[in-house]
């Protein structure tokens, strides 16, 4: 058992080496965020339906659609697990567990009632950080989608110096694949009162 003495000896580099060998239990997704492990429950239906609308919605001959790839951040002691990661196809190196981010055009993350302050602070920093061009957070608790484009900066100063907010039911461009998004059939979480972001 880790005592908090002993976790705050470890720097981010140790955490990412222990963080290799770290089996979660069946059912859950274990996330190395900046040094921290982060582990959540499997999705649920809405989030799973949103997650398969997009992937049909990018041509599957010009990209690659992975659901749940690890994501090895660029200079950061971080491993995400997004949603969906696309790439073009002649980018990725073959085998391994882990994605560079810098192969990766587009991020997606479908925020839950759990992890909307996630997806919407730290891992828009650390995607920005990783150089991934475009970070697409989906939430159905506010039913909108923030796009966001242009990274700049490094470590915890990193963001993206574009954003465009659009509602459920509007067309979404993302330039980048060169796909109109329709998130007309996107669901929402009933009985979740929605926070502020972005």
């Amino acid at each position: 058992m880790w005592r908090t003495t002993e976790m705050a000896a470890v720097d981010e580099r140790g955490m990412a080496r222990f963080f290799e060998g770290f089996q979660p239990p069946d059912g859950v997704r274990a996330e190395l965020l900046r040094g921290e492990i982060v582990m959540t429950a499997g999705p649920d239906l809405v989030h799973n339906l949103i997650v398969e609308n997009v992937q049909d919605q990018i041509p599957r001959k010009r990209w690659a659609r992975l659901q749940t790839q690890d994501v090895d951040i660029v200079d950061e002691a971080s491993e995400t697990v997004p949603d969906l990661v696309v790439l073009d196809r002649e980018a990725h190196t073959g085998s391994g567990r882990l994605l560079p981010s810098q192969l990766i055009t587009l991020v997606v993350e479908v925020a839950s009632r759990t992890s909307v302050d996630r997806d919407y602070v730290v891992k828009r920093s650390v995607y920005a950080a990783g150089r991934v061009p475009a970070y697409l957070i989906i939430d159905p608790v506010s039913a909108q989608c923030v796009l966001l484009t242009i990274p700049v900066g490094a470590g915890d100063e990193a963001d993206y110096r574009a954003q465009r907010v659009s509602k459920f039911g509007e067309p979404l461009p993302l330039e980048l694949l060169g796909v109109e998004l329709d998130t007309s059939e996107f669901g929402t979480f009933e009985g979740v009162r929605a926070r502020r972001h972005p």
